[in-house]
């Protein structure tokens, strides 16, 4: 799901912010799907264009390839539907899978990105006193 060579990558270049802009896509991302989804329910394809658009930079960025691919998919349809002044129900089946793939990869990302907590040895373990 994520390619983590692109991860690593962005992670390095990112440093110390790398962190601050993983909760940016996380709080982008939510309301991309959630721009993404009204407009399916009323049927406006030109609301969904720029929350894919969006989404797919966003998931790229981190290497969340499966993600952006199919945020570009619904893109495309979106754009699609526009050209042709249509509404845009033949992306139904593509927008109900983008919400548990966003968690999904968020999940990933977001555990990879979470630091480790130094363990503290228990007082009065074997060989220490207390």
């Amino acid at each position: 799901m994520i390619d983590w060579a692109v991860y690593a990558q962005a992670r390095a270049e990112l440093g110390t912010g790398f962190v601050r802009i993983l909760g940016y896509f996380r709080e982008d991302g939510v309301k991309s799907v959630i721009a993404i989804e009204q407009a399916m329910r009323t049927t406006t394809a030109a609301a969904m264009v720029i929350p894919a658009h969006t989404l797919k930079g966003e998931a790229r960025q981190f290497g969340a390839e499966p993600l952006a691919t199919l945020a570009e998919q619904i893109e495309e349809m979106a754009r699609d539907c526009v050209e042709r002044q249509d509404t845009c129900e033949e992306a139904l089946e593509l927008v109900v899978q983008l919400r548990p793939l966003f968690f999904e990869t968020l999940a990933l990302l977001e555990r990879e990105a979470a630091p480790v907590a130094p363990r503290r040895p228990a007082p009065g373990g074997f060989g220490r006193k207390v």
